[in-house]
């Protein structure tokens, strides 16, 4: 589990704020594209969006959730029937098994409420510490880490804040690097600048806002 150690006044820590200023100014209103009404939807939310873009899960969630969608609801339902109103997500038949288990675990060991502790979240079937950090920071405002998908991995290495491709080892980077205060924000900006401009393939790099700040670091024509 990342443990941040004291954020360095290095040259990349500054770059890192500076960044951080840029994208906040850019997308000051970024947050979660999930749609949710309270914690324990946005949980369920989040394990169907593993390998699934976030407009097909809120497809699936707005019928899933139509009536009573509460932990203990989703813990009583019939597996079989889960899978089929969740199939379009892909992989169904796991993330079927780890949101039933996990609301039967919310249900028994929690009342049915989505615990504020990261270390009870991830003791939560189908539950690892990127959907952990979604959910105690989209939330409950709980800045637990930094949630780190494709699009922050991929700018967080352009940009120079980090050399790894390991998921954690980059939120390590970035916690670092960022005060705990943007942990949160990061990733909804860096993740709507990613779909924006910074695509995996073909980045319009000539039209980034970052332009003049990013170094293109991995970038295919890139000095």
């Amino acid at each position: 589990m990342p443990q941040p150690p004291t954020r360095p006044a290095t040259s990349t820590g500054r770059f890192a704020l500076k960044v951080a200023s840029c994208l906040g100014q850019i997308y000051p209103e970024a947050k979660c594209s999930l749609d949710y009404a309270d914690p324990v939807q946005l949980l369920v939310a989040t394990i169907l969006s593993a390998q699934c873009t976030d407009r097909r899960v809120n497809e699936v969630t707005k019928k899933l959730f139509a009536r009573d969608a509460s932990a203990a609801t989703l813990a009583r339902m019939p597996l079989a029937r889960l899978e089929e109103k969740i199939k379009s997500t892909g992989f169904f038949r796991n993330k079927a098994k780890s949101i039933k288990g996990c609301c039967q675990t919310l249900v028994r060991q929690y009342g049915g409420r989505v615990p504020e502790e990261l270390d009870q979240l991830v003791e939560l079937p189908g539950v690892g510490r990127k959907t952990a950090n979604v959910v105690l920071g989209t939330a409950y405002g709980i800045p637990s880490g930094v949630v780190v998908d494709t699009h922050v991995g991929r700018i967080s290495r352009r940009l120079g804040l980090t050399g790894h491709k390991d998921p954690v080892k980059v939120e390590t980077d970035l916690m670092r690097l960022l005060p705990r205060p943007e942990w949160i924000v990061i990733s909804h900006r860096m993740i709507q600048h990613g779909r924006r401009y910074c695509k995996a393939r073909r980045p319009l790099c000539d039209e980034c806002p970052l332009g003049d700040l990013c170094p293109r670091i991995g970038v295919e024509g890139s000095d």
